[in-house]
């Protein structure tokens, strides 16, 4: 059905990366996440196969492939049972890295782009503060212009790769009376004085550290500033779109993986004398969340088919995470459900679906930041345009 985006030469991708997920992640994940700390020679594994440079120019040692590549990277990622190992992953190369890619000069490129793609080098985005969450122009971190240098001060929460970072790329207020026109986004390299990072306990995402990050009078020179001052909203906004995009495909990744799992149960479980596959109730719902989720992935790579193309998809990308996380926590809470009492035992891949697919309405924009954006885009007529490049 869907080879209208996939060549045989992305399906030869999908058998590769699986078989190395499976043979390099698989047996380190229990330990992960039960120690939150996803150990360092994975990255540099990931680095040398060339997973990080997937759609990234090949002039900084990528390898400049169509977002297709990026799609399977996330859907295979999501059939390892562990949200928190994707998130690393993917907070990496497609939220730290992507900014360093559209953002950065060519010395920022050539020190922190070529190593983070070889994965020499671990990044993180710090977008969200305590006060804010969603408010992305609500932010209270400054950074104040000195001489030759910015010095940023505040705070920033829910950081994917928080603690592991070696660099922090930070939105901060450059000119705080201008509101959301005067955010600009800066590199902060992770061993610079004044930073300190507090790993934050979660529900879910276990494997992955989640960090509150503060900025205390922290030094930067002002060559760190990336793109132009007090335009910054606009690029965060814009990359928003992809990351939501993200969001839904990992949603219906994790949803496919929960159906099949539970099907291969229920064809091995009986109950009054028969397979529960074979009972009316359950196999309905079963189908009729199959039929949700494969309506959110022909939506999602059709949205993604046209980001490829470089069209601006901020409202088809909104609609993506909106539905398909919504789709994925319902699909993943009956699938938890018919597997009955194992359903709730760490044993069972369930219980940390249950969890993890949670963070899916939350993450990268509430739901009802969706649904407030998609209201201001079609009721109100906004119209949301690119950052210029």
């Amino acid at each position: 059905m869907h080879s209208i985006y996939f060549t045989e030469e992305h399906q030869l991708f999908r058998a590769s990366f699986r078989d190395f997920l499976h043979k390099e992640v698989v047996p380190h994940i229990e330990k992960w996440e039960k120690t939150g700390t996803i150990e360092r020679f994975i990255w540099k594994k990931f680095g040398e196969m060339g997973f990080f440079g997937l759609n990234y120019p090949e002039a900084y040692g990528g390898m400049q492939l169509d977002l297709f590549y990026t799609v399977i990277f996330l859907e295979e990622l999501q059939k390892i049972n562990s949200s928190g190992f994707a998130a690393a992953m993917w907070a990496h190369a497609y939220l730290a890295m992507t900014h360093l890619n559209a953002e950065g000069d060519e010395r920022i490129k050539q020190e922190y782009l070529v190593s983070s793609i070889n994965g020499d080098k671990i990044g993180a985005l710090c977008v969200t503060e305590p006060f804010g969450g969603s408010d992305v122009a609500g932010m209270r971190t400054t950074a104040t212009k000195s001489g030759d240098k910015y010095i940023i001060n505040g705070s920033k929460t829910f950081i994917t790769n928080g603690v592991y970072a070696d660099y922090y790329v930070v939105a901060a207020k450059t000119k705080p009376e201008l509101g959301n026109k005067g955010i600009s986004i800066f590199l902060l390299d992770a061993s610079t004085p004044g930073i300190s990072a507090t790993k934050l306990d979660k529900l879910g995402w276990r494997a992955s550290d989640t960090a509150e990050i503060a900025f205390d009078n922290v030094e930067i020179p002002a060559e760190n500033l990336m793109g132009e001052a007090n335009n910054g909203f606009p690029h965060i906004m814009q990359h928003f779109a992809f990351e939501r995009l993200i969001m839904a495909i990992n949603a219906h990744a994790r949803a496919e993986y929960a159906i099949e799992y539970t099907i291969e149960y229920m064809e091995q479980r009986e109950a009054f004398g028969k397979k529960i596959s074979q009972f009316q109730a359950l196999r309905h719902t079963l189908v009729d969340h199959a039929t949700e989720v494969e309506h959110c992935k022909i939506f999602n790579y059709a949205a993604i088919a046209r980001l490829d193309k470089g069209e601006y998809v901020v409202k088809e990308a909104t609609m993506a995470k909106l539905k398909s996380t919504k789709v994925a926590d319902d699909a993943i809470y009956s699938c938890l459900q018919m597997l009955g009492g194992y359903g709730y035992m760490e044993e069972y891949p369930l219980a940390r679906l249950f969890r993890d697919s949670r963070l899916g309405p939350i993450g990268g924009g509430t739901s009802e930041i969706m649904r407030e954006i998609l209201s201001k885009m079609i009721i109100d007529k906004q119209n949301y345009k690119p950052a210029i490049k």
